[in-house]
């Protein structure tokens, strides 16, 4: 995999991260407005973005991992 491939995948990974953590605190902010309640739901979704973007991140880089790990083997 070519070196700006790569990094075109963090970056990717990077924008994922962000964007399901933001994701989350806003929808929760949201939900706590139009119920007016105090900060549960934007805890709630800050957990849930931490969540999805931890496994998220998981299903993205485990192949990475894989092929690296590939190639050290067969370079031994």
């Amino acid at each position: 995999m070519g070196r700006w491939v790569l990094a075109a995948r963090f970056i990717g990974i990077g924008w994922y991260i962000g964007i399901s953590i933001a994701g989350g605190i806003f929808g929760g902010h949201w939900l706590d407005e139009k119920l007016d309640t105090s900060i549960i739901f934007t805890l709630v979704g800050l957990f849930l973005g931490l969540a999805v973007a931890f496994l998220g991140t998981y299903r993205m880089v485990s192949p990475l991992i894989k092929e690296q790990q590939g190639k050290d083997k067969e370079g031994d």
